[in-house]
């Protein structure tokens, strides 16, 4: 449902209580006109210091997203983001559409999905060979390979910050940020990304693809872009990347 002070477009935004980067960097890149409404996740313990533990995190999340989309329909969004990332990219392509379809048949609307959005903004940027980062554990890494891979995207090297709480994940320094990024810019890359929605890169991406002369591509500026393109939203945004400045 448009506003009156979001005459093009409301977004329902779907995120975990854990998490405060998502709202903070959706508004610093959001077009004249567009507003995002937050349903937050509830999650009761955000620890994420192994493999075993990040796979109980899930589970509990899974079973809050419904309530959080219950909650966010009631300001009767035009579209559905979901600003979380990991259950977005689990399964590998088949469990992303399976995850988004059952989004639409709980909410009634469009959903930009994380994992798919980043396939769409490689797309645009012409991607093959991609460098992938993210805050998780390994089994989460994993995930992240194999929704790539299948996808059909040469998937050079992925590296996991290993932050041990979703709170962590908001405090990773931006110096730490781009060493992670240089670290999968190998030999032939031709873009790099980056999962997890709970960590701060907008800034950093924008500054390091000037340097690297190559796309960069933060998870939060591809679900902006890509619900933005959906609902026919063109406006370049400045201070995102080329991704939403020129696609």
């Amino acid at each position: 449902m448009t506003t009156v002070l979001a005459h093009r477009a409301a977004f329902g935004v779907i995120v975990p209580s854990t998490n405060t980067v998502v709202e903070d960097e959706y508004n610093r890149i959001r077009p004249e006109g567009v507003s995002y409404h937050a349903g937050r996740i509830l999650i009761e313990n955000g620890r994420l210091d192994d493999d075993e533990v990040f796979e109980r995190f899930l589970e509990s999340l899974r079973l809050q997203i419904e309530k959080a989309i219950e909650s966010v329909l009631t300001c009767e969004p035009d579209h559905l983001i979901m600003g979380m990332s990991a259950e977005t990219f689990w399964g590998g392509a088949e469990g992303n559409e399976r995850f988004e379809q059952w989004v639409r048949e709980v909410s009634g609307l469009e959903v930009t999905s994380g994992a798919a959005a980043c396939d769409a903004a490689l797309k645009a940027v012409g991607a093959r060979r991609i460098g992938v980062i993210t805050p998780y554990q390994s089994v989460a890494d994993e995930e992240v390979r194999r929704f790539f891979t299948e996808i059909g995207y040469d998937v050079a090297a992925v590296h996991g910050l290993k932050c041990p709480s979703a709170t962590a994940i908001a405090e990773v320094a931006p110096h730490d940020v781009e060493a992670a990024f240089r670290a999968v810019d190998l030999e032939g890359v031709d873009a790099l990304v980056q999962a997890g929605t709970n960590l701060p890169v907008v800034g950093v991406a924008d500054r390091l693809e000037r340097e690297l002369d190559k796309p960069v591509i933060p998870i939060n500026s591809a679900t902006v872009w890509h619900a933005l393109r959906t609902r026919g939203i063109t406006d370049p945004v400045e201070g995102a990347g080329r991704l939403l400045r020129d696609f």
